[in-house]
Parts: C-alpha cells; sequence; structure tokens
C-alpha cells in the first residue's frame, strides 16, 4: 500500500513499517561489490544529514546544489534537505563548468555537494566565479582536494556534524511546519535553444504525481527498482520516489555504461529507460539473429511474429487471444523469450516505463512481443513527469503516448499545441517571471510546446512545435519521427535530420564504427581510416539501401534523398547535445554547414 506522506517524513514513515527490510542495493565509487541499506538505516542516515545541514546553517527553503551521478549519498542529501523543508537542486553528473557556474549563480547556492573528482575539480574551477559558493562536500573520499581549497570537506566528514542528532528537536519541528507550496526542486532543463531554465517543483505536485501514477502502474513493495537514469531526470527523480512510497526497493546505478551488466548482476522487476536503451536492446538481439543459421533465425522470427500477434494484437486490444495461439505463445515464452529475459538480467520482469523521446513502432512491438511490458509515456520536467502513459488494464496503441493520469487536464489548441492544468504542473520557472508570463495561456494552460493530438482517449505526439521543419515546398517535416525509425538500425548510432527550409530531407549520420569495420572487411574493402569508410560508395550504397528499407512507410517528401557520414560522434563538449543527449539542432546545423551545404549543391 503506498504511503501518503510528504517528502519530508517519506523515508521514516516507511522505516517504521518495514525497519530491516532492505531498500537500497549500491556499490561505493569505484567499487565492484554490491552492499545495502535497510529502511531503518536510510532512516537514520537521513536524520543525521538533516541535522548537519542545520549545523551548518542551512536555512528553510535555502537551495542546495548535488552534481553527481547516481549514488546512495544523493538520495540521504535529496531526503535530509526536505527534512528540513530546504529545496534540492540537481545538476547533471556531466554539466560543463559553464553550465555549473549559471546554475549556482541563478540560485545562489552556498553548498554544493559534488561525485567524484571531475565533478570536484569543475566546481572548484567555478568557485570563483560563484560568490555564493561557501562549501563544496564530496561523496568520494578518493577524491582529491585542491591545497588551496580549505572549504571542501568529505561527506563523511560532514556526517560527523550531525552524529548524535544534536538538533533533531528542531528538525522535527519542521517537519510539521512542511507544507506542499514549499519547493521540493529546481530542475534546470538540459536547454536546446539557450541557458537553462530553473523549473520550480513543490512538495504538493511530488503527492499529486505519486499518488496518479500509482493509480495506473503496478509497482508494489516486491519490486526491485533499477535506477538507470540520473536522479537529475525528473523522469528517473519522479519514478525512484514512486518507487519508495510504496515500499520497493532501489537498485542504484552509478555508471551508466555498466547498466546492462548491473541487470544481469541484480536482477531487477522494473526501471525506467529512455527509447534508445530499448534500441540497443533490440539491436543486440536482432544482430545475433542475424548471425545465426537459417534455422535459428526462422525460429526466431516465428516466435517474433507469434509474440506480435498475442501481445499486441490481442493483448494491448483487450482482446483474448484463441486458445491455439494462447497455448503456442506460452510454450515460447517459457523457452525462447525467456532465455533472451534471463540474457538481459529481466526472469522476473513486471514493467519498465520509457519515455523522453519518440519510441520506434519497431522496438516497442518488439520488447511487448517477448513479454516485457514496455509502459510508453510523455511528461516534462514542468509537469513533475508523467502527463500520459499505457495503463495496462486498458487498450493502449503502439505509436500512441498513452492515456492521461487521472488528474492532469490535456487540452489541444487551435495550433495543434499541447496543454495543461492541474496539480502535477509547476508554478513556474524560477526568477523567470517574464518567461512565466508567456507559458501560461490566459486560462492557465501551461503550453508544453509540444505539437498532438488526442484519439480515442489516448494521446499521439508529432514533434515539438519548435522542431517542425516546412520544406522549401511547404511540406511540414517532424524530424525526431524520421530518426526514431532508423535509429532502430544496427548500423547507425546517430542521426540528426536536415530539411527546415530546404528542397528535400537530408540527414548527418554516424555510423556504429565496430560494425562498419567489420561490414568492410568481410566484402573486401579497404581502408585504413574512418574517412575511407564514410567516403566509400560501397559503404554508401548499403546504407542507403538500409535507410530506404526502414523508411518505405514515410511519406515521399519525408524521405531521405541524401546522407553524410561523420567520423565523430555528436557531444556534449561540442555543444551539440543536451545533458539528456538530445541534438541542440542549431549547433549542428552551425559545426557541420559545409558537410550539409555539399547535400543540396546542385
Amino acid at each position: 500500500m503506498q504511503a501518503v506522506s510528504h517528502l519530508s517524513v517519506l523515508v521514516h514513515d516507511q522505516a517504521r513499517k518495514y525497519g530491516d527490510r532492505p531498500v537500497m542495493q549500491y556499490r561505493e565509487f569505484g567499487e565492484k561489490t554490491w552492499k545495502s541499506y535497510s529502511w531503518q538505516e536510510f532512516s537514520d542516515i537521513v536524520k543525521v544529514v538533516s541535522n548537519a545541514l542545520l549545523n551548518l546553517g542551512v536555512k528553510p527553503q535555502e537551495n542546495i546544489g548535488i552534481f553527481s551521478q547516481n549514488a546512495a549519498p544523493y538520495l540521504f542529501v535529496d531526503f535530509g534537505a526536505w527534512g528540513i523543508r530546504a529545496v534540492t537542486i540537481p545538476f547533471y553528473a556531466t554539466s560543463s563548468e559553464q553550465q555549473i557556474e549559471f546554475m549556482v549563480n541563478d540560485a545562489k547556492v552556498r553548498f554544493l555537494f559534488v561525485g567524484e573528482q571531475d565533478q570536484y575539480d569543475k566546481a572548484y574551477r567555478v568557485a570563483t566565479l560563484c560568490p555564493t559558493l561557501e562549501r563544496i562536500i564530496i561523496f568520494d573520499r578518493q577524491v582529491h582536494i585542491s591545497a588551496h581549497d580549505p572549504n571542501a570537506l568529505y561527506f563523511d566528514d560532514f556526517l560527523k556534524l550531525g552524529e548524535n542528532l544534536p538538533r533533531q528537536t528542531e528538525v522535527e519541528a519542521l517537519y510539521q511546519q512542511a507544507n506542499e507550496t514549499d519547493l521540493a526542486n529546481i530542475l534546470y532543463t538540459s536547454g536546446t535553444t539557450g541557458n537553462s531554465k530553473g523549473v520550480m517543483l513543490t512538495h504538493g505536485q511530488y503527492i499529486a504525481a505519486l499518488g496518479a501514477n500509482q493509480r495506473c502502474v503496478t509497482i508494489s513493495d516486491q519490486d526491485r527498482v533499477l535506477n538507470f537514469l540520473p536522479f537529475a531526470h525528473i523522469f528517473e527523480k519522479g519514478w525512484t520516489m514512486l518507487a519508495l512510497s510504496v515500499g520497493a526497493s532501489l537498485i542504484v546505478n552509478t555508471y551508466p555504461q555498466e547498466v546492462q551488466k548491473t541487470m544481469r548482476d541484480t536482477h531487477p522487476t522494473s526501471m525506467s529507460a529512455v527509447p534508445r536503451f530499448w534500441e540497443k536492446v533490440y539491436m543486440g538481439v536482432m544482430e545475433k539473429i542475424e548471425k545465426s543459421n537459417a534455422i535459428e533465425r526462422k525460429v526466431f522470427m516465428n516466435a517474433l511474429n507469434i509474440g506480435r500477434k498475442h501481445n499486441i494484437e490481442y493483448i494491448s486490444r483487450g482482446k483474448r487471444p484463441p486458445l491455439g495461439l494462447h497455448l503456442e505463445y506460452e510454450l515460447i515464452n517459457k523457452t525462447l523469450f525467456s532465455m533472451v529475459r534471463k540474457e538481459l538480467g529481466l526472469e522476473n520482469a513486471n514493467i519498465f516505463p520509457t519515455a523522453g523521446a519518440t519510441v520506434s513502432a519497431h522496438v516497442e512491438e518488439f520488447v511487448h512481443s517477448i513479454g516485457l511490458n514496455m509502459v510508453v509515456g510523455y511528461g516534462l520536467t514542468e509537469s513533475l513527469a508523467t502527463v500520459s502513459c499505457d495503463h495496462l488494464d486498458k487498450v493502449f496503441t503502439i505509436g500512441s503516448v498513452g492515456r492521461p493520469i487521472d488528474n492532469i487536464d490535456v487540452k489541444i489548441s487551435e495550433q495543434g499545441e499541447v496543454l495543461l492544468k492541474g496539480p502535477t504542473i509547476t508554478p513556474g520557472y524560477y526568477n523567470r517571471e517574464d518567461l512565466n508570463r508567456e507559458v501560461f495561456t490566459s486560462d492557465g494552460y501551461f503550453r508544453t510546446g509540444d505539437a498532438g493530438y488526442m484519439k480515442d482517449g489516448e494521446l499521439y505526439l508529432t514533434d515539438r512545435i519548435k522542431d517542425l521543419f516546412k520544406t522549401s515546398n511547404g511540406k511540414y517535416i517532424a524530424p525526431q519521427m524520421i530518426e526514431s525509425k532508423l535509429l532502430v538500425d544496427r548500423y547507425i548510432d546517430q542521426i540528426a535530420i536536415i530539411a527546415d527550409e530546404r528542397k528535400f530531407v537530408s540527414a548527418l549520420i554516424i555510423p556504429v564504427y565496430s560494425l562498419l569495420e567489420e561490414y568492410a572487411r568481410a566484402h573486401n574493402i579497404a581502408f585504413s581510416s574512418r574517412e575511407d569508410l564514410c567516403n566509400n560508395p560501397q559503404i554508401h550504397q548499403m546504407m542507403m539501401e538500409r535507410i530506404s528499407t526502414l523508411q518505405q512507410q514515410l511519406a515521399h517528401y519525408e524521405q531521405i534523398k541524401k546522407f553524410t557520414l561523420l567520423t565523430e560522434h555528436f557531444s556534449m563538449e561540442n555543444g551539440e547535445l543536451t545533458n539528456t543527449l538530445k541534438l541542440k539542432r542549431q549547433v549542428i546545423n552551425k559545426n557541420y554547414k559545409a558537410q550539409i551545404e555539399k547535400m543540396y549543391e546542385e
């Protein structure tokens, strides 16, 4: 049963219920061995953090920064700060020095918690440019502190400030004062078009979101939830709070590149993910199938077809499968699909919320076909994650982003924009009254900037309104939709569609070079560099054939006519990606102007 508690006391309420039951598996920074905390230990440490923060002089509704990858101390600081009515501001672990400087100064942060050496070094380098910053508190004891930084403090030394709970009476008084209008977080959006905006999130929004989400997804205290996405991402943060509110246990994954090993080591039942994660799972499985012999390929493709008919043509449509199909599926599910899930570490799979970008129909069908409950959804930081999602007890359609959760009012404007109103919607952006006047309609709806429509109770998105491209022929192109169709190809790692004010659609593509090199060797294509591969006519023809197959269902004007293979990945360092790995299209257009113009030469 869900605990309907203010976040300031949620952990303590749950500790009284669950006591010594494990709540968290984690690894120390750089360590391989998994350890665990019980609910009671979690509660005890959070109280110590609250006391330590008071001893540092933190005031109610003061902003505290957390600049770290996922780690157990991250959660201790979140809940410890909420216990004294402070506000936590999560920074992505990959944030640049410029982003850190902006956020610390915008929010007037005095105390910044950091993870490992990279985060400490960035924070220390910008400290002189941040007048309010007093102390950097470091989670990883192995971090080397600069000899010129007398105010830095390791997290275990910080905890000593709260040992024996010297100010617990004050902490408990603050529990009583905590209310739903208090700010819980300021989450700075990744900013595809400029400086980040600080989205204000209140405790009331969390309470409303946790209740509404619990009513449409099946998660309980029997679940083991893997934290794969960063806690700085509202999707992961909201999902984590939901898991804790129902008594589920967490598996804190510190290093995202190790997630598949973590899955096999810890066997989670649920995790939130972005579509790219499932695209890579799909490509990995299909690559193995392509390398199998003809009989094995035929068996697996037949199994996928049965899974698709059973789980998509019948179950997702609310229909009872014919007995013969059901028996056939049950056999395949217990044998072949069970082996696939075991290879992924998902033997006891429950549900897998997926959002953050367009989900390819190929990938969504595949995941459901092998017996995994992918719950596709849509949300924003400004809506405290979920606006809509698939409800597994109701009909859901491949290609939709599900049905609105029950306390949110979704309206489509005359221009096709998705508008939102409800208790989970942000009160606005921090220090941006000018922007707040723009993003709300006169009748109080939040403008999402997303284009979409409703059909049979389900929400469908077309694209970001600002991202819709208009060709010189007057046709509108939705680049994310095209990109999602092509990213399922195992040879394509990254892709950026080009079309705005152009005669036709083109693309910049970064291939999976390990596979491209393998293909070249198998076909006796000589190369000594990536440039050789990019410029080779045979490689170009092979890629064009694969692209043509995937875009057959697109309208003629939406199809890619030309593309350029790039030797280097789009990156955050070059300003081409946000912290959530979304494309910064203006930067890409500028950085690759010469390559783009060449594709449109007569």
